[in-house]
């Protein structure tokens, strides 16, 4: 079957693989095994980048002989979560020389796409500065919880105007393996509607495993779906929506409500052609996920793989 052109917009590099994290829990060698097979396979224009926490750089070192230069291992750091501005600092230290010396372990096999890290509270725009002066021109995340998400962003936004261009991203948590880890529909439509996210790159993880919203037994609680949370991104920045319409789309368990052609995708009666598409993905950059298997297989089931 043949993926529509808007289909291949929405998805193109956006399922960040993090097989060693829970549900799937896989230790590091089981994890980059899965990867060496997903950069081979048909589907690998899907494929982000590999997840992969600082404490493991040396040990995938040692696991990196299988890969090579038409199949590399690209990386998304993830550094260690702190409770405070200063013990931030001092993480970001560790983790950026852990960054550089993998980046030139062997450059033929491995790169690093970007770096995530948990942004304590009390880090404000003066400690932000500082931070990207440790860290240079890798790409960043930076992660805060969903009630956090709006002065979070407001404070990366505010970074970025004054750098001219869009350096610094958001990650939201959109789930895990309890009810209490995911968070409602209207929190992540405000997060995505909030004045300044049109201006910075977003990143989600945890609980997008399936295109659709849909209740999940092993979570006893509805999952989100990547179609409508990437969807409903790339839509509401578009149209303009508000955080009540954005909600709408993320709450939407039919299959019949998505349309992808060459020319455009549309969610019921609202479209977005497939080069505007490709324009917003710029901004909606990835989600990550334990497995690279169900979203392909769910995809299959609903006849668009």
């Amino acid at each position: 079957m043949v993926v529509s052109a808007s289909l291949s917009a929405l998805l193109n590099h956006s399922i960040d693989y993090a097989g060693m994290f829970p549900p799937c829990s896989l230790n590091l060698e089981s994890a980059l095994r899965n990867q060496l097979e997903y950069v081979r396979s048909p589907e690998a224009w899907m494929l982000g980048a590999f997840v992969l926490p600082i404490e493991q750089f040396d040990a995938a070192k040692l696991l990196l002989s299988e890969f090579d230069p038409s199949h590399t291992l690209r990386v998304a750091a993830l550094g260690p979560k702190t409770a405070n501005a200063d013990a931030f600092m001092d993480a970001l230290e560790d983790t950026d020389a852990a960054m550089r010396s993998l980046a030139r372990y062997d450059v033929d096999l491995v790169s690093i796409s970007q770096l995530e890290m948990f942004l304590p509270p009390d880090v404000d725009l003066a400690a932000l500065k500082e931070a990207k002066l440790i860290i240079g021109d890798f790409p960043v995340f930076w992660e805060a919880p969903p009630e956090r998400a709006q002065e979070t962003i407001a404070l990366l936004a505010e970074y970025n105007s004054g750098e001219g261009s869009a350096t610094l991203g958001y990650k939201l948590r959109t789930g895990g393996v309890t009810p209490d880890a995911f968070p409602s529909s209207a929190q992540i439509a405000g997060a995505l509607v909030t004045p300044g996210t049109h201006q910075l790159p977003i990143k989600l993880t945890a609980g997008l495993h399936h295109p659709l919203r849909q209740f999940r037994d092993e979570v006893k609680t509805k999952m989100h779906g990547f179609l409508n949370v990437l969807g409903a991104a790339v839509l509401a920045a578009e149209h303009r929506w508000d955080a009540q319409q954005t909600a709408m789309m993320l709450d939407d368990e039919n299959a019949r409500s998505f349309s992808f052609t060459d020319d455009f995708f549309a969610w019921r009666e609202w479209k977005i052609e497939t080069e505007r598409l490709r324009y917003r993905r710029k901004f909606v950059r990835s989600f990550g996920s334990c497995s690279f298997d169900e979203p392909r297989e769910d995809l299959r089931a609903l006849g668009l793989l």
